[in-house]
């Protein structure tokens, strides 16, 4: 299905000094809110370790009472916030040394049942310090190996000024997702790394469509400028790119808003990654090519060198 049944004329190319500029603040920006003394990731317990809680209540639940309540018996670093309704509170505490999660979440329980006897437990998740420390290094490992291999896929597939390009662009999405987490605070667990990962292929994915048009056009055209030839080709894929985009964002958005808070962080990551990686393999990955000088002899074929005594085709 067709989004645009013209090809638009868009000049995407002629725009690149303004989407590097804003491309940049944006990754600068989220790597200054990741250093932990600025705003950081809200690691949740996957990688933290502690108890997590989460309670119904009759009517709306009353936070500032329960934070009360919860530091009177010495949880005063227990962080309490509603979700989904005003009615549902989730209560995440921290490991506390010389004493069991599983002990604390009984405290935890006690302590919210003495000040309304009809609340309801309805999740209990308890991870140990040192699985977390696991999970996490893990977790890290498989976002460090996942980029490794996509920039060898890049480097082999494309000239290098295009894998150049590709690398910035895969890198640029996962970041200010990232920023986007620690600006906003929410928790940072395994399905939003999760996230990220799907992420980082679905930059790729969108990328490689442009660079195979690209590579397609040079070689096709054969005496057309640089810049026309990539605008062609990036405008030539924008229904696919826009129509790809914006029915996986629907399925996302179904998620973000009806799929709880079990998906909650998995959906939020998704619904900036997409608008995001679309942006970049637009604006971020072919500019960085014509940056780079890019031309239609870098994607020729290697002219192949007749063997001694092979007979000349031509007559």
């Amino acid at each position: 299905m067709e989004f645009f049944h013209t090809t638009t004329h868009v000049d995407f190319i002629g725009k690149r000094r303004i989407a590097a500029i804003f491309s940049a603040a944006l990754m600068i920006g989220s790597l200054i809110l990741l250093i932990p003394g600025v705003r950081g990731l809200n690691f949740g317990i996957d990688f933290t370790g502690g108890v997590l809680l989460e309670f119904a209540y009759q009517g709306p639940a009353d936070l500032p009472d329960i934070r009360e309540r919860l530091a009177a018996r010495d949880f005063g670093d227990a962080q309490v916030q509603n979700f989904g309704t005003a009615s549902d509170v989730m209560v995440r505490i921290l490991p506390r040394e010389g004493l069991d999660n599983k002990a604390i979440a009984g405290q935890v329980v006690a302590v919210l049942k003495a000040g309304d006897p009809t609340v309801e437990l309805r999740r209990t998740e308890v991870v140990g310090p040192q699985v977390g420390a696991e999970l996490a290094e893990q977790g890290a490992l498989a976002i460090l190996f996942a980029m490794i291999m996509i920039t060898v896929y890049i480097m082999l597939r494309y000239q290098w000024k295009f894998a150049l390009g590709g690398i910035v662009a895969t890198l640029h999405d996962p970041i200010i997702t990232l920023g986007f987490f620690a600006l906003t605070g929410l928790p940072f667990d395994l399905s939003v790394l999760a996230a990220m990962l799907a992420i980082v292929g679905y930059s790729v994915n969108d990328t490689i469509v442009v660079f195979d048009r690209i590579r397609e056009n040079f070689r096709k055209i054969r005496r057309g400028r640089t810049q026309e030839i990539m605008n062609l080709s990036i405008n030539e894929t924008l229904s696919r790119t826009i129509m790809t985009s914006a029915t996986t964002q629907l399925m996302v958005l179904a998620m973000l808003f009806f799929g709880g808070e079990t998906l909650r962080g998995f959906s939020a990551a998704l619904t900036v990654g997409i608008v995001v990686g679309t942006y970049s393999s637009i604006f971020i990955a072919s500019s960085l090519a014509f940056a780079l000088k890019v031309t239609a002899a870098d994607l020729m074929p290697p002219k192949q060198e007749k063997g001694e005594g092979e007979a000349d085709s031509m007559p």
